[in-house]
């Protein structure tokens, strides 16, 4: 279903269901909420989900995927400008770190996916594309002498896992401004590859 070419109305209907589903999944949890729960919420029949997505579960997958695009993609952002590969690291983890404390609710979607076998490869393809992004500038600054030589792969996934952890317990449990969680999390993943700078 994902494949139709849709028209602007289309896409933005889409785009409507992801949103609506997004919110609810968050809030009530994705077993409770039914296919009924989001068209009655966005006052549509049932036919339009259809039109879309043949079930829940790929709708569901479809926000995983969305969300983590939209993640890479601020990330992107931040870096284009760029040339030193150990400066790319520090905005892209800051990036990261900031888009996840904005959006809490695709956060909690991502833990509880994680742990659910229906969706834990779509959280692991996006999460091997983001450490694909790491490894490639790590290999760069290793190249460049910029950082020790060490295991980029192993590197970038401390990096994410740092990322992710800091950020829910700081910015959920604790109540620290993202900027200064960001801040830490950067500090660390740089005296962890040993790119830091005084």
């Amino acid at each position: 279903m994902s494949e139709r070419r849709l028209t602007p109305r289309g896409a933005e209907r889409r785009a409507q269901l992801i949103a609506y589903a997004t919110e609810r999944f968050a809030a009530d949890g994705y077993h409770p909420t039914s296919v009924a729960d989001i068209v009655d919420g966005l006052g549509v029949g049932k036919g339009v989900f259809y039109w879309y997505f043949s079930s829940k579960e790929e709708l569901f997958v479809e926000i995983l995927r969305t969300a983590q695009k939209e993640l890479r993609r601020s990330q992107l952002r931040a870096i284009e400008d760029h040339g030193d590969p150990v400066r790319r690291l520090e905005l892209g983890i800051r990036a990261g770190v900031l888009w996840m404390a904005e959006h809490n609710r695709e956060r909690k979607l991502f833990e509880f996916a994680r742990t659910e076998p229906a969706f834990a490869g779509a959280v692991m393809a996006g999460q091997r594309t983001l450490v694909a992004d790491a490894v490639a500038h790590l290999e760069q600054a290793i190249e460049q002498g910029l950082i020790p030589d060490r295991d980029p792969e192993a590197l970038g996934w401390g990096i994410l896992g740092v990322s992710n952890v800091m950020t829910r317990i700081f910015i959920d449990e604790r109540g620290v401004e993202p900027g200064e969680v960001a801040d830490r999390v950067v500090a660390f993943c740089m005296e962890g590859i040993g790119g830091h700078r005084p």
